[in-house]
């Protein structure tokens, strides 16, 4: 594989990354569900996954760039497998609306696994690393959205967790009202 094709697939990676960071926002702020703790925590993870792929497209693709995408991935795969594990028992609920059948975080495990899958095999199938040249402008494009939605991810936690622990079934931005309170000291 060539490095201008493993550069061109880690751009399409980072693009694939902000939909799904995207999407969790549109349900977030349109369908009104707020993420929970380990759904944050799962966020955290995708945007881990992010920094790997940004110094592949920044850097040209390198074993510390898939590296680091496949131990994020490990830990949010296991992040998501724990809620999973949390609502698979009948009668114990479940969190948020299913997404074509199945709930976003049995929708984050998979796509873990699609991470340490294809980081997997990109590392298999590239034959030299190094500088595959200037990422282009959809290559900067696809890193200016994902820290876009990294630092909106950021804002919307501080905003709904303030600087304390995030509640357990968050109803409402209590950052928001901490802040305001302490503004209004």
């Amino acid at each position: 594989m060539s490095q201008r094709l493993a550069q061109q697939l880690n751009i399409l990676g980072l693009y694939a990354l902000s939909v799904v960071l995207g999407f969790a926002f549109y349900d977030q702020f349109v369908g009104g569900s707020l993420p929970c703790p380990l759904c944050i925590l799962q966020r955290a993870g995708f945007v881990a996954v992010g920094v790997g792929l940004v110094l592949n497209v920044l850097r040209g693709p390198s074993p510390q760039g898939y590296g680091i995408m496949i131990v994020a991935a490990v830990a949010g795969a296991a992040i998501a497998l724990r809620q999973v594990a949390l609502h698979i028992v009948p009668g114990t609920g479940e969190y948020g609306p299913p997404f074509l059948g199945l709930h976003f975080y049995t929708w984050a495990f998979v796509v873990f696994a699609l991470v340490i899958l294809g980081a997997g095999l990109m590392l298999f199938l590239q034959r030299e690393f190094g500088i595959a040249g200037r990422p282009g402008a959809l290559g900067t494009l696809s890193v200016a959205l994902f820290l876009l939605l990294t630092v909106g991810n950021g804002v919307s936690t501080l905003a709904e967790c303030g600087t304390g622990l995030c509640p357990d079934n968050p109803v409402a931005y209590d950052g928001l009202a901490d802040f305001r309170a302490w503004i209004g000291r």
